[in-house]
């Protein structure tokens, strides 16, 4: 439900409000599958998402306008937070090279090693609304990107543009070497 209504969203406030329900159907698939690999992957699900999150309302904090209108030509703008927003969306996306996507492969391996036709079903309805809430992310990236406007941005010191870097970075970080945080979990 929570992605099919973020489709029709012109307030990228809404529709994150809306991923967010999407995105907790998401790692109920642990509740499911209940081995090692769901136990895993919630933890690192709620680490990926919990930082994606923050950087993308974190920009939207910022933002004068939340509407997909108000973002456009943010990357001309803005360039930082154009740049650790679009990570953090394609992380929210599951694109490969972030974080979020290990997470989306740890719930949906979790789910298909239970070995059951309900399994299997839920995987692909996995997929197929992972490949939905591409569409509504890439909207906003393509807002920020590739359409002509003048993003009205409130006041960004160096230090929030570092912050944001740094969390930009972790979600790659995480993405390139997920073991790296899963360790972290039995340290």
């Amino acid at each position: 439900i929570g992605n099919i209504t973020a489709v029709f969203q012109q307030s990228v406030k809404r529709m994150m409000a809306y991923s967010s329900i999407a995105q907790a159907g998401f790692m109920l698939f642990a509740l499911y599958a209940t081995n090692d690999t769901a136990k895993e992957g919630i933890l690192f699900y709620a680490a990926a998402y919990s930082l994606a999150t923050i950087g993308i309302f974190a920009v939207l904090a910022r933002m004068d306008d939340y509407t997909l209108e108000g973002y456009n030509g943010l990357a001309k703008t803005q360039p930082m937070l154009a740049f650790v927003n679009a990570v953090c969306l394609l992380s929210l996306a599951g694109i490969p090279l972030t974080a979020g996507f290990f997470a989306k492969y740890y719930m949906l391996a979790a789910v298909i090693k239970t070995g059951s036709t309900i399994g299997i079903v839920l995987t692909i309805i996995g997929v197929l609304f992972a490949a939905v809430s591409a569409y509504y992310y890439f909207r906003v990236i393509q807002a920020m990107y590739f359409k002509e406007g003048n993003s009205k941005v409130d006041n960004v010191t160096p230090s929030f543009k570092y912050a944001l870097l740094v969390l930009a970075v972790l979600v790659i970080f995480f993405g390139i070497s997920p073991d790296t945080l899963i360790n972290w979990f039995y340290f």
